[in-house]
């Protein structure tokens, strides 16, 4: 049953069809009442799930069940059209994009689109519109960030790294080489060995807000982290870089902590240097879509999610908002509820609102 709705039955003697909440959702052809209960026509014999798209019954002839098997045991048979025996459109179409997320996983090359949408039974449009809607991705970044994900297994330490490049999935290794920095922030090899190779240097800041640790790579800024206590926010940043050479910053990364605190304080104008950002294909999208967000305005975590084009992810959109280590720079802190609540905030809900009030126009 459908935990999100509330079609609870009057059973008053005096109590018609027409005035239960549940006929209104099936005159609706609600698709959020699927899976809440069936309806069954005694015309006709059948049952439906409350968004079928057949001719609308006479209230009179409508009978409830809670259940498709209650249905069927009462004598009606299941709806050619909308298959109310098969399970909510929701568990069907996350079946399908499972199913497609498999064949994508199992294959030694990535598959065209029009071939994945053959084997799942779907055209190409229709296809690449769901897929997109349940995970978040196009089939090709999920594809991508499967290829990725096999290759940082690959390069164990010891392991060949042409090896691992063409197990992973790469048909070209000069291809890869060509962006290897973008998919694993460092060399193959430096990853292989552990990120002994790659350096990040970090410092600590005080800003209104609290402490700020800033760290660095060879690309950019890569951690604003805040909060009240230095060794957690470096604890924090070992953590999130367990494979980096982690050094304290010299007096030129000094001035550039002063410019990300000074940021920090005053966020609406804004920060003039460069970023290393760092996280899955989706994350990027979300971080992307909360940097078009002026200083001084919000947005619903569910705005967000139909900005970057899957609206069924707002809790991924969350999850993406609450993995961000670029504080203020990518402004998680401008996504609200939809009632417009604060909601969480990695950094605390209280600096949440004070870099808000920060933002928010004088006069």
């Amino acid at each position: 049953m459908n935990a999100g709705m509330n079609f609870t039955p009057n059973f008053s003697p005096n109590f018609t069809v027409a005035q239960d909440p549940r006929w209104a959702a099936v005159v609706a052809r609600d698709p959020k009442a699927d899976g809440a209960f069936f309806y069954a026509v005694a015309t006709t014999g059948v049952y439906c799930r409350p968004s079928c798209a057949a001719r609308r019954a006479k209230p009179e002839n409508v009978k409830f069940y809670e259940t498709a098997a209650a249905a069927e045991n009462a004598g009606f048979r299941p709806c050619k059209r909308c298959k109310p025996e098969q399970g909510s459109r929701t568990a069907q179409r996350a079946a399908t994009v499972t199913r497609a997320c498999r064949i994508i996983e199992d294959s030694e090359d990535v598959p065209s689109l029009a071939a994945l949408a053959e084997r799942v039974g779907l055209s190409a449009s229709h296809f690449h519109r769901l897929f997109k809607d349940v995970t978040g991705l196009t089939p090709k970044d999920y594809a991508a960030a499967r290829r990725e994900d096999r290759l940082r297994r690959g390069l164990r330490p010891g392991a060949s790294v042409t090896t691992a490049i063409f197990d992973a999935g790469y048909n070209a290794g000069s291809r890869f080489y060509e962006k290897s920095n973008a998919v694993l922030g460092m060399t193959p090899r430096a990853y292989r060995a552990g990120g002994i190779n790659t350096t990040i240097q970090f410092a600590l800041g005080k800003a209104s807000l609290g402490t700020v640790l800033v760290a660095q790579s060879g690309k950019g800024i890569c951690a604003i982290l805040i909060g009240d206590n230095a060794q957690d926010l470096t604890r924090d940043l070992k953590k999130r870089f367990a494979r980096a050479d982690l050094v304290a910053g010299d007096s030129a990364f000094a001035r550039i902590v002063a410019r990300v605190v000074a940021f920090v304080d005053a966020p609406r104008k804004g920060l003039d240097l460069p970023l290393d950002v760092r996280g899955t294909a989706f994350q990027k999208r979300v971080w992307k879509a909360l940097r078009k967000i002026p200083a001084g305005k919000t947005a619903s975590y569910t705005d967000v999610a139909k900005r970057i084009g899957a609206p069924g992810a707002v809790r991924a959109v969350a999850s993406a908002c609450a993995a961000n280590s670029l504080a203020v720079a990518i402004p998680c802190h401008r996504v609200l509820r939809n009632d417009g609540g604060l909601a969480g905030y990695r950094w605390g809900v209280a600096r949440k609102r004070a870099l808000l009030k920060k933002e928010t126009p004088k006069g």
